[in-house]
């Protein structure tokens, strides 16, 4: 079992991650006291959210919050690539500027992890934002000696000057090839070496730069915005399993190469999605939009779902996985209707289920155990309720309390179950706006309508049969 009772020096609750560079669970220790400094890899908006995504912001959602539970004072950053080769295919497909292309994915991606109630992270950090401190980034590492200038105006890191390449990942220089698409072999010193900066093609976005017009390649803008947002170290660096190579891998080695110091202390990754046991692919078209997927359940069902493996776990979405999942939430949700109608006037909690929880989570963030350890807890409700002790009311009160932070058990029961409601007329006026802008297809329109509709305290819902709205 789990120590639950023991403390680090700093006489706060032991923790242990899960760290992929020493491939061990570790105590947590954060490089300055109090003070956790954090950094998710987020989406790159060619295309639309999928499950994957929101696996993935769902993790490190929660891994904030628990952190912030224990205490700790967190900086949590998450990323948006908003140039790169795709964006820039999907602008001459669409004929939009990729610029304008990438902010109208943005707006979209944003306005359906609000719908999976994923919150903001403390900072948004996007690519063309940063492009002054990418460059700079770069010309350190020339100066260094670690990059070069190519002929045809790409720069590339100099692999062979990094003696640590392959750390993350468990691959040398040789193995680094495999699998991977290597581009513009003739101008490399070294088939391996990765560009930092790719000069324009015509008719593509680009910026100014010592190496003349170009963009960023893809693993420097991570390094750089975290250098900017973060300083030379942080705490954690999170993201899919399938970016430990070669993304992460060249992160640790631009960055350790510019500063001499270690740039991340511990390095998490969660698992990938499947669809009935296959990797999850637009190639393969089993992508599951996260927004279809919404429109058919609740997000409390695809948060328990999703976080009843061990987040570093791959996920095999089958048919019944969300149905089933629903059928849980709405099991738990029927049981709490019935205990606060019966105890309405019961204020007390069970203190023991809150330090189950954490001891579970502690043990890196071991989600499924804390949501198995619930079938437990309702059935006691249900046989406390039967013999009509207030205990039922207590139980149900620390639940709500503590499974808060997994996004499960926030809403009222009746709003759970769309139970009709008054909706006032300037409410529905609004809704009814926003359905004409969807029947345009004026995205933007209906995100804006849907934001108006959040500050005046409902929640709009889309589905096959028009929308409903309940109070938030």
């Amino acid at each position: 079992q789990f120590e639950k009772n023991f403390v680090n020096i700093y006489g706060r609750k032991f923790m242990k991650i899960y760290n992929t560079l020493t491939r061990r669970k570790e105590e947590f220790v954060p490089l300055e006291e109090g003070k956790v400094k954090m950094y998710a890899c987020g989406i790159t908006v060619s295309g639309e959210a999928h499950i994957g995504h929101a696996f993935q912001a769902i993790v490190y959602d929660i891994f904030r919050k628990f952190l912030e539970k224990q205490g700790y004072q967190v900086t949590y950053a998450r990323n948006y690539t908003d140039v790169d080769d795709k964006i820039i295919a999907r602008s001459k497909e669409t004929g939009i500027p990729a610029d304008k292309y990438a902010e109208m994915m943005i707006e979209k991606i944003d306005a359906v992890m609000q719908r999976a109630e994923v919150d903001e992270p403390t900072l948004w950090l996007k690519a063309t934002e940063n492009i002054g401190n990418i460059i700079d980034f770069i010309q350190g590492l020339i100066d260094g000696g670690h990059a070069y200038p190519a002929a045809n105006g790409d720069v590339y890191f100099d692999v062979d000057t990094f003696p640590a390449y392959g750390q993350l990942s468990g691959r040398d220089k040789e193995d680094a090839l495999d699998g991977v698409r290597v581009e513009n072999d003739e101008e490399k010193k070294n088939p391996y070496d990765f560009a930092l900066w790719k000069a324009a093609k015509e008719g593509e976005i680009s910026w100014d730069s010592p190496w003349g017009k170009g963009r960023p390649g893809w693993h420097i803008e991570c390094s750089a915005m975290n250098r900017a947002a973060f300083g030379d170290q942080i705490d954690i660096h999170g993201g899919g399993r399938d970016l430990i190579f070669p993304h992460h891998e060249n992160e640790i080695a631009q960055t350790e190469a510019l500063t001499g110091k270690r740039f991340a202390k511990y390095w998490v990754h969660n698992g990938l999605i499947k669809v009935n046991g296959q990797k999850m692919s637009k190639s393969l078209g089993n992508s599951l939009l996260l927004s279809d997927l919404l429109d058919k359940y609740s997000p409390e069902a695809l948060k328990f779902a999703l976080l009843s493996a061990n987040y570093r776990g791959d996920v095999n979405i089958t048919d019944d996985l969300f149905p089933q999942a629903e059928a849980h939430v709405a099991r738990f949700y029927e049981l709490i209707e019935k205990t606060e109608a019966q105890f309405p006037d019961e204020a007390g909690k069970e203190t023991e289920i809150d330090k189950k929880f954490d001891a579970a989570m502690s043990d890196d963030f071991n989600t499924a155990l804390a949501l198995s350890d619930l079938f437990g807890y309702f059935r006691e409700v249900s046989r406390l309720l039967a013999e009509k002790d207030a205990g039922a009311r207590r139980m149900t009160n620390q639940i709500r309390e503590t499974y808060a932070l997994l996004g499960l058990f926030r809403r009222d029961p009746a709003q759970y179950f769309g139970k009709k409601e008054e909706i006032p007329a300037e409410v529905v006026a609004v809704a009814e706006e926003r359905k004409a802008a969807r029947a345009e297809k004026n995205w933007a329109k209906s995100d804006e309508l849907r934001e108006k509709l959040k500050e005046m305290g409902y929640a709009v819902k889309d589905s096959k049969e028009g929308y409903t709205i309940s109070k938030i």
